[in-house]
């Protein structure tokens, strides 16, 4: 009988030794439930062979052509990555709504000997779980915003407030950005869908009772947007201020972001779209910076003409209580621990 889950954190502790994700690679890279393997019952291929056929010949033509295709999956799976499994392994299935392709791997999982079990209404049930926690809930966590200019190594001291044991949400890490024109990563951002499952899987694991420290972001990070629950409640949070020099702003940044403004193309390309807002002298200036090398003029140039301004725009007119200012003068190993102890400091008063 397929199991059903009515809230995430029931999903989450769901006691199963493995779920599986029966979808295609494609609907899995897109989202999926955290710790799922993908042994799909048809491959993006054959799910599009399957679909035309079903619309363009028959629905019955679409089926037995689809059963034909999973079968033979589901052999070449328990031949591969389910050859290990002994008789006690419980997996859980899930397919797009619960239906047959989950429905026929976990009958077959269960012909063998196995106490396979499906989640009923599959993935979109789970979707409307994360949806409801992040859309639809209030946010019961207490967040302090860590803020301060660029470069003032706000993502830096996140790991080292979480070694002393302050709970943190790294936004720019699930959403695989650096929050800002120059922040694309490697390997590109998730899809919206798996950042928001990967977002309510992080704070599903936070404690609502103790301060959550979160950088202060915009409304979006690179191209995805934080959802309205959490959105809110970072308007409505206290902020802990990092102020740090501007020329030890500058040494920092240009090491943090040596991968990207060391390249005077990558440079040319990102910082295209400012040209509107600030003038072709001051891009072309940035341009020339970063074919000359000079990575901490580029570096200082782009916080005095461009993001402190934003910065300070972006603070008037969305103000908060501040708890403390955590004066750091250099951004080296010790001047992070400091600053990093200061913050730990401010929180527990």
């Amino acid at each position: 009988m397929p199991r059903e889950f009515d809230n995430l954190d029931a999903l989450f502790n769901h006691g199963f030794d493995t779920v599986i994700d029966v979808r295609s690679p494609a609907e899995f890279a897109e989202d999926h439930v955290p710790g799922a393997i993908n042994l799909p019952a048809l491959d993006n291929a054959q799910r599009a062979e399957v679909g035309t056929t079903y619309k363009q010949v028959s629905p019955f033509d679409g089926r037995k052509l689809g059963a034909s295709m999973v079968i033979r999956n589901i052999a070449d799976h328990l031949r591969g990555p389910l050859a290990d499994k002994d008789g006690s392994w419980r997996p859980l299935v899930y397919c797009w709504r619960g239906g047959q392709r989950s429905g026929v791997f976990a009958t077959l999982l269960s012909e063998i000997g196995w106490r396979a079990t499906t989640i009923k209404g599959g993935y979109q049930s789970f979707r409307r779980l994360v949806h409801q926690t992040l859309y639809d809930d209030p946010l019961p966590h207490q967040l302090i915003l860590l803020d301060g200019n660029t470069g003032t190594a706000k993502t830096a001291l996140l790991p080292m407030l979480a070694e002393r044991d302050v709970q943190v949400l790294d936004l720019e890490g699930l959403a695989c950005h650096r929050g800002s024109l120059l922040g694309a990563m490697p390997g590109g951002q998730p899809a919206q869908r798996g950042f928001e499952t990967a977002l309510a899987s992080a704070l599903q694991q936070l404690d609502p009772t103790r301060p959550v420290l979160i950088e202060a972001e915009s409304s979006k990070i690179g191209r995805r947007t934080l959802p309205p629950s959490l959105w809110q409640a970072m308007r409505t949070a206290p902020r802990i201020v990092i102020d740090v020099p501007l020329p030890a702003r500058a040494t920092y940044l240009a090491h943090a972001y040596a991968d990207v403004i060391a390249d005077p193309g990558v440079v040319a390309a990102r910082l295209a779209p400012l040209r509107r807002l600030r003038g072709h002298a001051i891009v072309d200036h940035w341009i020339a910076l970063s074919r000359e090398g000079a990575l901490e003029e580029l570096s200082m140039a782009l916080m005095v003409d461009h993001y402190d301004p934003a910065y300070t725009k972006s603070r008037r007119i969305d103000e908060r209580a501040v708890l403390a200012v955590v004066d750091a003068e250099a951004l080296d190993q010790d001047g992070l621990t400091q600053a990093a102890d200061a913050v730990v400091a401010a929180i527990r008063r």
